[in-house]
């Protein structure tokens, strides 16, 4: 939430052609009552994108389907795996994998809806359910419903005494629980997620599970999802260069600013694409600077990606008048 919005996703879509992206979580109230075009608009080559949903009311849940399914998602998600104390008083998020039962209605409710593929996102566990028995009966009771593909963060979540930023750290990570489930559900799609962060360590996560979800590696150093469409994807296409993604990033910025964005609405997104390079920490404080006042331009990127780039920017060039 508040890191993965259309602009995010517009500018990894210059990484990563075939990984699929997914939204913030929107809870179903707001899909439904909220302003759709700023919650859940999307460009179309963003595509393949999920939305991603959170909720614990069937019917609700089926309505908020429906409509992502209509504004044209690849697939809708939900959330059953974000611990915030927010996302448990409205009684969605990581508290319902105690009510697999309720999950498992929300899920058939979404997926009779509409004709979109219906996936869920969860942790091991919760609190004191430290047994393989919790997760199995988790993942069966849902999956009677039709659901075949669940992304599972490897971590337990603590409901009461952990921060969400506490829980992403804090609990161990358990991989092996998770290749256990794909061992005993061969038939479902079981994807992985958890402080996964290179891309071959997604390539050995994947000698046990179907799929990898990347999250905070993907964000902080975002070049990593250039490797992604050769690497597991096989694209014999060379993956583009961080200077190449960024300009042609340009014009899609030069769109957001003319219809009366601010630069610093997609620029706070590409901060650490030059993560551990000679000019990243120039590239970053430029645009930290700069890309916040409501009159910068697509101009400022430009100079940027040359300060990044070259070493020095747009009036230091040796053909600027």
């Amino acid at each position: 939430m508040d890191w993965t919005d259309r602009h995010c996703r517009v500018f990894h879509r210059r990484l990563t052609k075939r990984a699929l992206l997914y939204t913030e979580m929107v809870t179903a109230d707001a899909v439904i009552h909220g302003d759709r075009e700023r919650l859940l608009g999307f460009s179309a080559e963003e595509h393949p994108i999920a939305l991603q949903l959170g909720g614990s009311d069937p019917a609700k849940l089926a309505t908020a389907a429906r409509i992502g399914a209509e504004l044209g998602y690849d697939e809708i998600n939900l959330n059953v795996g974000c611990p915030s104390d927010r996302v448990q008083e409205g009684r969605f998020g990581a508290c319902l994998m105690a009510e697999p039962e309720l999950v498992a209605a929300c899920v058939s409710a979404m997926r009779e809806s509409q004709p979109v593929p219906v996936t869920v996102k969860c942790r091991i566990g919760i609190d004191d359910q430290d047994a393989e028995a919790d997760l199995t009966r988790f993942i069966d009771v849902v999956a009677d419903t039709g659901c075949t593909s669940f992304v599972v963060h490897a971590r337990k979540a603590w409901l009461k005494g952990l921060s969400p930023k506490e829980n992403r750290e804090v609990p161990p990570l358990d991989y092996q629980r998770v290749y256990r489930l794909k061992v005993r559900r061969p038939d479902l799609t079981i994807i992985i997620n958890g402080g996964i962060e290179t891309i071959a360590d997604a390539e050995t996560h994947l000698e046990h599970v179907d799929g990898v979800m990347l999250g905070r590696a993907a964000y902080q150093n975002p070049y990593i999802l250039a490797d992604v469409d050769r690497s597991i994807f096989a694209d014999a296409s060379a993956p583009p260069t961080r200077g190449e993604a960024l300009t042609d990033l340009l014009p899609y910025v030069e769109r957001h600013v003319a219809k009366g964005g601010r630069l610093s609405n997609v620029t706070r997104h590409i901060l650490g694409i030059y993560h551990g390079q000679p000019r990243g920490r120039a590239f970053r404080r430029l645009l930290s600077e700069s890309a916040t006042s409501a009159s910068a331009t697509a101009e400022v990127l430009s100079e940027a990606i040359a300060l990044a780039e070259h070493g020095f920017g747009r009036q230091d060039r040796p053909d600027a008048a």
